[in-house]
């Protein structure tokens, strides 16, 4: 088997487990285990996928402040936006997570719409202080800086309280075998515990979000109602997410 082909093949395997298992791979492909270990290596070095011991894992996608990212405004994000506020019907109850793609979903609310907004995030707070027509409920607690939203056992208690129709959730990766993730374990938590108090949860992927893997585990994408992703992502790596029976919205 070629150099070439053998790092195709750990890319597909990457993309469909969400991990490289370097012996299982060498003794299932009957090379050694240091072609493969020299493979990944090299792969690594080329930003291809992230060494780890005993094998590899795709790429973690970079997480940069919340200050910068909210000057970054994708046309992506946008249509990812205006697509997800279609979906909030008035009288609805709907919780906002924190983030840029999130901004960009209640920008493109219609002012007038009579709705209950909830959010543990001070900047979306803000964001919706111009609804003529929503109640604005703000969850307080611990602020995770990077982020900008609350975490820990006061802002948890707050939400066991509440039952929102919908849950617009922000992920920095996704992955059909490795699941929703996120970059901090607080964070991670309070994502989980907010979809299940919520009768939907919907999230908005952009490409580099699509396969990668971050390091704190939300929960399984087959616990989605729905994903929103970027339009061109290819059929071929959204195959394994429509295998899961996900309800999936390009745009």
């Amino acid at each position: 088997m070629l150099t070439t082909q053998r790092k195709a093949l750990i890319l597909d395997r990457l993309r469909a487990q969400g991990q490289i298992i370097a012996k299982d791979v060498a003794e299932e492909w009957s090379l050694s285990e240091d072609t493969i270990r020299r493979d990944l290596r090299e792969m690594a070095a080329e930003g291809l996928l992230k060494r780890v011991h005993g094998g590899a894992m795709p790429l973690s996608p970079d997480l940069p402040d919340f200050s910068a990212r909210r000057t970054i405004s994708s046309d992506a994000k946008k249509r990812l936006g205006s697509t997800a506020a279609a979906m909030i019907k008035p009288g609805q109850t709907v919780f906002f997570d924190g983030g840029t793609s999130t901004a960009e979903i209640v920008r493109a609310i219609p002012r007038d719409l009579g709705f209950t907004a909830i959010t543990h995030s001070p900047t979306i707070a803000a964001e919706l202080e111009h609804f003529s027509a929503a109640e604005v409920i703000l969850i307080g607690g611990k602020i995770y800086k990077h982020s900008m939203v609350a975490t820990g056992a006061a802002a948890m208690a707050q939400i066991s309280l509440m039952r929102p129709d919908i849950f617009f959730l922000g992920v920095t990766a996704a992955h059909p075998a490795r699941g929703l993730s996120t970059g901090d374990f607080e964070e991670a938590a309070i994502k989980r515990h907010i979809a299940t108090c919520s009768a939907e949860t919907i999230t908005l992927l952009t490409e580099e979000k699509i396969d990668a893997v971050s390091p704190h585990t939300i929960m399984p994408v087959t616990e989605l109602s729905c994903m929103i992703v970027q339009s061109g992502i290819g059929e071929e790596r959204l195959a394994p997410y429509r295998a899961l029976r996900l309800s999936i919205v390009e745009v």
